[in-house]
């Protein structure tokens, strides 16, 4: 779903895309970093550090830790 009109998408993209490339990828991270900030003050501040990590992961990627991961960590499920 999209509220945007393909004339304001056009004129972001222009104006991201004059930046440079470092600064696009500073953007980024820094978007990356607000996120998970607002995935982690989400979770229940009871829980495991480990458990944190796993639904931290979860809910960035949309999918539990490959079990090669679990199995390695001793993440409980």
């Amino acid at each position: 779903m999209t509220d945007t009109t393909p004339e304001i998408e056009r004129m972001i993209h222009e104006r991201v895309m004059s930046l440079s490339g470092a600064a696009r990828m500073r953007m980024g991270s820094d978007m990356f970093t607000a996120a998970r900030r607002m995935v982690l003050a989400s979770l229940p501040a009871d829980i495991s550090e480990v458990e944190r990590k796993r639904r931290l992961f979860e809910r960035v990627y949309g999918d539990s830790l490959p079990l090669s991961v679990v199995k390695s960590s001793s993440v409980e499920r």
